[in-house]
């Protein structure tokens, strides 16, 4: 018999919304700390994953191929080229939990986890509002603690998280520098402070006028790459507000998931999923309905990873790290 470790790996492509998301679900299943395996698709396993091809147990790089020799009791991947390469593991033991429609039947996984904005639907899938990711009340307190010099900022202390246009959520850059206007001008009137950050997908012309629209605000500016650690933990723990460009599932998930108001910039471009996960939220209660108009009523945050999590181990009978998920046969 295989002697598997009772802590899961997360299998993605490195991009880092899909090694957010597994990360977040392997961490939510308290099997011990998972293992992280960054995938090398080779031609032509790359174009057609997570179509299966004879010999793909070499097409996703080495690091799976050495793997193979003790494959784990869980892996879960998220992504394209993390399907193909669950569908690899699978075939050798392992159970696998996909997260992203993979566009195929949904019968190749043990479980395929979607959001609920997606179409895909059958008996071993699950679904959550938005996507998995790792904010709660204790993640939200280690960002405080870890950016505490943030608490020395005038209050309200307003998060703003730009993303980059998309095909679900085409917003142009003049209209994301009007809201910088807008927004600067609240803050200016009403007193606090900008909490920001950028994304790889944010146009570079648009970061530089992030901060010439706010360079007579108190603030915390940080640029991907170039600005040292991402305070991204310490913007959403001491936010007393959070505002959120239109484009990223991720990032409106993880906004939504803290205690805080969240209204979306620009939401009259979004379309297709996004418009109908944004309805969601709305029918939720969970976005604010005026534009910077601010409600700090009640709320209750946006958080499914746990819930999922549950299910995943109640589905395929994990217990804990020692005992880890029952193989499959």
């Amino acid at each position: 018999m295989v002697k598997r470790s009772g802590a899961p790996w997360t299998i993605t492509d490195g991009r880092a919304g899909n090694m957010r998301q597994a990360v977040a679900l392997a961490g939510a299943l308290r099997l011990g700390t998972h293992k992280p395996l960054q995938l090398e698709p080779r031609a032509p396993w790359r174009w057609v994953s997570p179509r299966r091809l004879p010999g793909d147990e070499r097409g996703y790089g080495d690091a799976l191929q050495a793997l193979l020799a003790d494959p784990p009791a869980l892996a879960i991947g998220c992504g394209r080229q993390a399907a193909g390469a669950l569908r690899v593991l699978r075939a050798r033991g392992s159970r696998v939990v996909q997260i992203l429609d993979p566009r195929i039947r949904s019968r190749h996984w043990d479980l395929v986890v979607v959001p609920e904005h997606d179409a895909l639907r059958g008996s071993n899938v699950l679904t959550l509002l938005g996507s998995l990711n790792p904010v709660d009340d204790t993640w939200l307190g280690c960002g405080r603690v870890a950016f505490a010099d943030f608490s020395t900022l005038p209050g309200p202390r307003t998060a703003l998280l730009v993303g980059g246009p998309t095909a679900h959520a085409p917003w142009e850059e003049d209209g994301m520098q009007r809201v910088f206007g807008q927004l600067a001008a609240q803050i200016r009137s009403e007193g606090g402070s900008l909490l920001a950050t950028t994304s790889r997908r944010t146009p570079p012309a648009l970061s530089e006028q992030l901060r010439q629209a706010f360079r007579d605000i108190p603030n915390v500016i940080w640029g991907d790459g170039g600005d040292g650690v991402n305070p991204y933990a310490g913007l959403l723990g001491w936010a007393d507000r959070i505002v959120v460009s239109p484009d990223s599932v991720n990032l409106l998930s993880e906004a939504s998931a803290t205690r805080m108001p969240v209204m979306v910039a620009l939401a009259n471009t979004v379309q297709g999923r996004m418009a109908r996960f944004q309805h969601a939220l709305h029918e939720r209660g969970r976005l604010q309905p005026h534009w910077l108009e601010w409600d700090h009523g009640r709320i209750e945050p946006l958080r499914e990873t746990a819930r999922v999590a549950a299910e995943v181990k109640q589905r395929l009978g994990c217990a804990s790290a020692e005992e880890s998920c029952t193989p499959r046969r």
